[in-house]
């Protein structure tokens, strides 16, 4: 796993992040380096370690061509420009290889087999017997977690990010070559290097959107 970024400044990382909608076209990220980027943001939190989260990468003119039949015309800039575009979709059937998952981690020595049956008899059939809404919010909120790591990421790589839900959601996911029984649009996110300042926003003041209990 890398351990020392282009920019390894925290606060930066953080508060300079803005969303970019024009990229220098001439800029070309190795699909290599973009595995990277995936790899290293899966490491971020899920729920019961679920990783309810899959990616699709679009980084050749004819795919971006073809996601434009379901993305609203006004994020065509950043595809068009991007280096890559990174669509994040939820896995409503991410369970189907948890007990996979849960027994490397036992065989990983990282848990006992008594911690493994108990995860095993508690979380698994909670998705077993789970609604299909219940799937879905649960793989949306792993996926937007994911996401926001990988933005981060990508502006520790060097590179500048535009997250996007301007799609058609009926018709994304078959448009990415997916079945859309079990995979859910979440976003699509632009990266490249910016080729003009992004426009600067006023956030809200946080005080008012908190509440203490």
């Amino acid at each position: 796993m890398k351990k020392v970024f282009v920019n390894n400044d925290f606060a930066d990382v953080i508060l300079n992040r803005h969303s970019v909608r024009l990229f220098d076209p001439t800029v070309k990220i190795t699909r290599e380096e973009l595995q990277t980027l995936i790899t290293e943001a899966t490491t971020a939190p899920s729920a019961c370690n679920l990783q309810s989260w899959h990616f699709v990468v679009i980084d050749t003119p004819k795919a971006k061509e073809k996601i434009k039949k379901a993305v609203l015309k006004f994020n065509y800039p950043q595809i068009d420009t991007a280096s890559a575009i990174i669509f994040v979709v939820g896995d409503t059937q991410s369970h189907v290889v948890y007990r996979d998952v849960w027994q490397k981690v036992y065989e990983d020595h990282k848990i006992t087999k008594e911690r493994l049956d108990q995860i095993f008899g508690t979380f698994l059939p909670l998705y077993e017997n789970a609604t299909s809404d219940f799937l879905k919010l649960d793989a949306t909120i792993d996926s937007s977690i994911v996401a926001t790591q990988l933005m981060l990421l990508a502006r520790a790589h060097g590179y500048d990010t535009n997250p996007f839900s301007g799609v058609d959601f009926e018709n994304i996911v078959p448009v990415l070559g997916l079945d859309p029984k079990r995979y859910i649009p979440v976003m699509g996110i632009a990266i490249g290097k910016m080729a003009e300042k992004p426009l600067l926003t006023t956030r809200y003041d946080a005080t008012t959107l908190t509440e203490f209990l």
